[in-house]
């Protein structure tokens, strides 16, 4: 709750401020001035303290001499206002780029072989063949890179130039953000956007206030409001007086926590506090304030949401890394077998020489060098196992992939004219293998569209007319001068009775929604336009205003409420202030008869509690609530009661007592607050509907049926979270919901209890599965990764647990709850093996266990975090589970959740193109994310693996005959085939095959594939492309080749004449032929989907090889270079004999049938094994089975219309937030005489807080 200012005088320095409850509250370094004309605190210098980022204003000198040593060299300390957040520049693109290429093995073996290929002594084909290749491969894989960083580059561009409004002399003057350092003094208008870490100033509201919108910091859309200094408000009025501000501001250094900051300021020998209430975040945007002034602390890489933004990633696929291990082992392997050859080359070459002394004139190199030379020529040979056009076709497979992404016609979104878009090309396959999902909540699965939906008042439910297929009637609301026209909510039985008067109850119910809020008015150009600190207040007082009850204006303690065309004003003797622990707000109001009424409006699991009586209609009231959370509406209760004089007097005197202690002032103003909010008369209740994007309840569901967990990460509050996690269905009825309590009762039972979490015979892998779910926020996470954390140890020390003020009844409910979890995992046990982390660290394994405990949950939904807190939950799992994860948002706030994930989506929402930019893949609507998986991801995994698979079968079927081979020519390291066979086997005549196979192969159809979610837990289990697949298709390939080289040999062994097989240029041809055969009979048998570019596919490689058979064995190439082309008919020769291509027809068919008949058998044993059972359905225990565990009210319905944070109350009641009349105005700080516009107001000072500052002062 830290992103929230405490506004007030003595509240303030106190942290008592009433209405406000802070978790976590930072304590003052000294002793604390009570002067509350100066908001002056005597902060003692401390040497333990981490404030050594010194701010001057307006000095440029000062912060440019300070240096940091990084290095070898210095670099500034004080960062200027500039960006990068692209990978590469000019001078580091060439050298970073081979480096990351250099990552992958398969480019250090090309290379080593290429250097090989260059010493003639020992080279089997010129360097250049490969190496032309590998520049190519190195081209296409650099140019993917360059592409993406060249958007980077123009994002970095875009926003360094932004203009904005720069003190210079004693003028405001425009300049670009990149030009902002640190000490400048900023103006920014309405609608602003933060361009740097600002201390406000000065703002032209009363009070210096300044209201801002966090969306792209945090997801919320709500207003949260900020407040200068009284000190900076009275004295910086003007331009001038703001160039000569010389204050200094000692503060934490540049860190990511986003809701915390402490430092002072300096000024005039006096020194004032500083918090997150005074601090304008880079990022947030100005809202309903017509200028504001800012001293800029931290610029550029320094601010808080950059630091947060996180680095960018090399990501790798798991395919990708298991190719890297595959290089290495398949190099190891050919090394084996090149020493084992060359170990029979040297007991070959001493026989020889033994033999045939005679010709030792002609050996004059000795026996180690001959054998170290061959060694090397049969590594060269067998080095084409891993061929370099398998890295080459795969980049072009995966580029069609990005294509068929792109192309999607079922991804296309209409509205906004937004197609897929696949801007990374290299983690395709890593789509159809994903089994996290972290997703951003506003704006991601909800359209932050709240629309008043029903309402039910004296258990009468009113819903919209069109709901049950009525027309609506066209402009219901023309009637009322004052009605929204964009409202769209209608029903006629209800309007009638408003409008004549006819129901008490229903009188009072929009009387209620038309008094008990916060929300400001005010008319621009004869418009009535509201100002609500949350999209909930806006909608209740809009509906009311609608419906004739018509909220008009406020002073510090009057209301004005038009009531069907008769102006009332109430007299506002008490505000009540929402807080996230009362769940309420109330406000005490004199009605103009003089009768005392209190109006509460809040959470029914609180307001039904403090009724004076349980009727038939509260009954009603209540079903009628469960139905609309049901309907996932987001509800609120609404009562009132009447107050006697006698009773308020007594209660204004316990609450004028509250307001004056100094210590625990909140807890007993919550007190009065309760004994006050007794014995209502319930009203009705409202249900808000905060729209979903079209179709997520669906895509989540049908992710979860894919064995895909869901997460949701947000910056909103968790009542409204949990809301949406009923919504789109993550969480349901039945789900058992774990708190913070609940968590760390559960951690320590495991972690520091004698029943040890690493001991043996437990661990968290051996609880049994329940239907539960986990909601945890920023503070808990904060406490949980402090491991993580890299800012000073006293930042930490500063921020202390505070007891924050419990409804009655509730602690003791929570740790029931949590004392019945913690039984029940003791009382489950398990054997289980020892863990192997018995080394770890005691945060490690905590760590370790959260992630355990997580992974356990069906659903995890965190609240209250910062960006940077959501990239640490994606890298936990990352670290704990191995798994491969997707981050999906649409906000700058989400930019590190998408960089740190394996697979990063961005939408294109509201908040901006900040994810999209830094985002693998880019989509208009999250529904599009299941087409993404369970389509383009499963099918692009599937085709992946079975062209791997392919691949290496058809290589180790032809090039293994070359091991075979070596045993008949001395170890020689003689090829066996023609040397053009070898150079356009893999480019040319088995090309085609596998490109069809790696982009058009499918085993089901798109539709196939969403109406059977199942089918995508193969990726996930890594089913079809691993080791034992791996071994399986190089076991295949050596058996093809054994058959294809020694049945060849057998048969030719005692022949002659023309038709023989016993040269070598008739023997390689046919095994030739044998392996090219065999290899597009197993393509033909593996491919499943056949089409039109199948069969060419297959006529086309038979046709490529007829060709250039024909073309390379002819005669006047052979003239031309006997030594290029030795082959001369040797293809013709041998395929015009009928023995021999009955010995090529024997070879495929003894290839082939066996292959196939183990496929057919091994096919039917599995439709007759019977299909096992699902023992996750058995071993889930719903919460009925768990009675005792079930909290005392449902966590359903706890989920209230009420997103506005507090404080607002206080404010109004101040008169803090009221705009005076002319009279009373004071000159506003403006840039220039010329700069001022006629358009923008003058800043007002508050009279109210000026009297109370005196009289406090006297």
């Amino acid at each position: 709750m830290g992103d929230i200012p405490e506004i007030g005088s003595i509240s303030k320095r106190h942290g008592i401020q009433p209405g406000w409850t802070r978790k976590y509250e930072v304590q003052p370094e000294g002793p604390i001035s009570i002067d509350p004309g100066n908001d002056c605190e005597d902060v003692e210098d401390n040497e333990n303290t981490a404030f050594t980022w010194e701010v001057k204003a307006n000095n440029w000198d000062f912060h440019t001499k300070f240096k940091e040593k990084f290095l070898c060299w210095q670099k500034k300390k004080y960062k200027t206002n500039a960006i990068h957040t692209a990978k590469y520049n000019f001078f580091s693109f060439l050298p970073l780029n081979l480096y990351e290429q250099f990552h992958r093995v398969s480019n250090l073996y090309f290379l080593l072989i290429i250097i090989l290929q260059g010493i003639p002594e020992i080279s089997t084909l010129p360097w250049f063949t490969l190496f032309a290749p590998l520049v190519c491969l190195f081209l296409i894989r650099a140019t993917r890179d360059l592409v993406d960083d060249v958007g980077r580059h123009r994002s970095d561009h875009a926003i360094n130039n932004r203009p904005c409004q720069i003190l210079s002399g004693k003028s405001f003057t425009w300049r670009k953000w990149k030009h902002i350092q640190v000490g400048d003094v900023v103006c920014l208008r309405k609608d602003s956007i933060v361009p740097a870490d600002l201390l406000l100033l000065a703002s032209t509201e009363p009070s210096s206030l300044c209201y801002v919108e966090t969306a792209d910091i945090d997801g919320e859309t709500n207003l949260k409001f900020r407040q200068a200094l009284t000190v900076t408000h009275q004295e910086l009025t003007s331009a001038t007086k703001m160039a000569s501000f010389q204050g200094t501001v000692r503060c934490e250094d540049p860190n990511s926590q986003m809701h915390q900051f402490v430092g002072s300021l300096e000024w005039n020998h006096r020194k004032y506090p500083l918090d997150i209430g005074n601090l304008l975040l880079r990022g947030s945007k100005i809202r309903n304030t017509d200028a504001c002034y800012g001293l800029v602390i931290y610029a550029g890489v320094d601010t808080k949401i950059m630091q947060n933004c996180g680095k960018i990633h090399l990501k790798r696929t798991k395919l990708d890394l298991l190719m890297n291990k595959l290089v290495i082992l398949i190099f190891l392997s050919l090394v084996a077998i090149s020493l084992a050859l060359t170990l029979g080359f040297s007991v070959m070459i001493k026989d020889f020489k033994w033999k045939h002394h005679y010709l030792s004139v002609k050996h004059t190199r000795t026996e180690i060098l001959e054998s170290f030379l061959i060694f090397w020529s049969f590594l060269i040979l067998l080095s084409t196992v891993v061929p370099m056009s398998l890295f080459i076709i795969t980049e072009f497979i995966y580029l069609g992939h990005s294509l068929f992404i792109n192309w999607d016609a079922g991804m296309y979104y209409k509205p906004l004219a937004m197609p897929a878009k696949a801007r990374s090309t290299s983690l395709n396959d890593q789509l159809g293998q994903v089994q996290y999902i972290f997703s951003d909540k506003t704006g991601t699965l909800t359209q932050n569209v709240l629309t008043f939906k029903k309402c039910c008042i004296n258990g009468h439910i009113y819903g919209p007319e069109d709901e049950d297929g009525t027309p609506r009637q066209e402009m219901p609301y023309m009637w009322n001068e004052f009605a929204d026209g964009k409202f769209l909510y209608y029903n006629k039985q209800l309007l009638h009775t408003v409008r004549h008067r006819q129901d008490g109850v229903v009188q009072e119910f929009w009387r209620l929604l038309a008094i008990c809020h916060t929300v400001m008015a005010q008319e621009e150009d004869n418009q009535l336009l509201y100002q609500a600190a949350s999209p909930d207040e806006e909608v209740l007082v809009t509906a009311a205003r609608n419906l004739g009850y018509v909220f008009r204006s406020r002073t510090q303690d009057t209301i004005t409420v038009l009531e069907l065309g008769e102006e009332r004003v109430y007299q506002v003797l008490a505000m009540m202030d929402f807080t996230s622990d009362r769940k309420r707000m109330s406000v005490l109001v004199r009605n103009p008869e003089g009768s005392i009424c209190l109006y509460t409006k809040g959470a029914d699991t609180v307001i039904l509690e403090r009724l004076y009586k349980r009727g038939e209609m509260e009954e009603t009231t209540e079903e009628i609530l469960a139905d609309f959370a049901g309907q996932t509406l987001r509800t609120l209760c609404l009562a009132y009661k009447e107050v006697s004089e006698e009773d308020f007097e007594v209660w204004e005197s316990q609450h004028h007592r509250a307001c004056l202690l100094l210590q625990n002032r909140a807890q007993a103003l919550y007190q009065v607050y309760d004994k006050m909010e007794q014995n209502l008369q319930l009203l009705g209740a409202t249900a808000i509907e905060d729209k979903l994007q079209d179709g997520v309840p669906e895509a989540i569901k049908c992710l979860k049926e894919a064995n895909v967990k869901v997460w949701m990460l947000t910056g909103d509050k968790q009542e409204t979270a949990v809301n949406t996690g009923f919504a789109c269905q993550l969480l349901t009825e039945n789900t058992l919901i774990l708190e913070d309590q609940e968590i760390n009762c559960i951690l320590e039972t495991y972690w520091e209890s004698n029943n040890n979490l690493l001991s043996p015979g437990r661990n968290l892998k051996s609880l049994p599965q329940i239907n539960m779910a986990m909601v945890i926020n920023g503070d808990f996470l904060d406490q949980l990764l402090l491991s993580w954390h890299k800012e000073p140890q006293a930042l930490v020390q500063n921020v202390v647990m505070d007891k924050t003020w419990q409804e009655p009844g509730q602690m003791r409910r929570d740790f029931r709850q949590a004392v019945g979890l913690s039984r029940m995992w003791q009382n489950s046990r398990f054997p289980l093996a020892l863990a192997s982390h018995t080394q770890e660290s005691p945060k490690v394994r905590r760590e370790r266990a959260f992630v355990d405990l997580a992974s356990r949950c069906q659903v995890v939904i965190c609240c209250r975090v910062t960006p940077r807190q959501k990239a640490q939950i994606v890298a936990l799992v990352k670290k704990y589970r191995q798994a491969v994860t997707l981050a999906i948002g649409d906000g700058a706030n989400d930019v590190n959740m998408i960089k740190t994930a394996d697979i990063g989506v961005g939408l294109a929402g509201q908040e901006g193109m900040q994810a999209v930019q830094n985002s693998d893949y880019v989509l208009a609507q999250f529904c599009f994310l299941k087409q993404l998986l369970l389509v383009h991801g499963r099918l692009s995994y599937v085709r992946i693996s079975k062209f791997l698979r392919f691949f290496f079968y058809k290589t180790a079927a032809c090039m293994m005959g070359h091991i075979w081979f070596s045993f008949y020519n001395g170890f020689t390291a003689q090829p066996l085939y023609e040397g053009w066979f070898l150079a356009l086997f893999n480019l040319l005549y088995t090309i085609l095959l596998v490109f069809y196979i790696g982009l058009f192969e499918k085993d089901v159809s798109a539709e196939q594939s969403l109406d059977m979610p199942r089918l995508y837990m193969a990726g996930q289990r890594e089913a079809l492309f691993n080791y034992r697949i791996f071994f399986q298709a190089i076991a295949h390939g050596t058996a093809t080749s054994l058959i294809n080289f020694f049945m060849t040999l057998w048969i030719s062994r005692d022949t002659a004449g023309p038709a023989s097989l016993g040269d070598y240029q008739s023997f390689a041809v046919t095994v030739a032929v044998s392996g090219l055969l065999s290899v597009i009979m197993e393509a033909i048998l593996v491919i499943k989907y056949w089409s039109v570019l199948c069969v060419l596919a297959v006529f086309l490689s038979l046709g490529f090889y007829a060709i250039m058979t024909f073309f390379t064995q002819s005669l006047w190439l052979f003239r031309i270079s006997p030594s290029t082309f030795p082959f001369l008919y040797a293809d013709y020769t041998v395929l015009t004999q009928p023995s021999n291509l009955l010995v090529i027809l024997l070879n495929m068919a003894t290839t082939t049938l066996p292959i196939l008949a183990f496929r057919v058998i091994h096919q039917h044993f599995r439709e007759l094994r019977p299909k096992e059972e699902e023992a996750l359905k058995d071993e889930i225990f719903t919460v009925e089975r768990m009675l005792h565990l079930r909290r005392a009210a449902p966590t359903r319905r706890s989920s209230y219309a009420f997103s506005h944070r507090e404080g607002y109350a206080d404010l109004i009641t101040r008169g803090a937030i009221l705009k005076k009349s002319p009279k009373l105005h004071r000159d506003s700080p403006v840039p220039s005489d010329e700069e001022q516009q006629p358009h923008r107001n003058t800043r007002k000072t508050s009279f109210v807080v000026k009297k109370i500052h005196q009289s406090l002062g006297s």
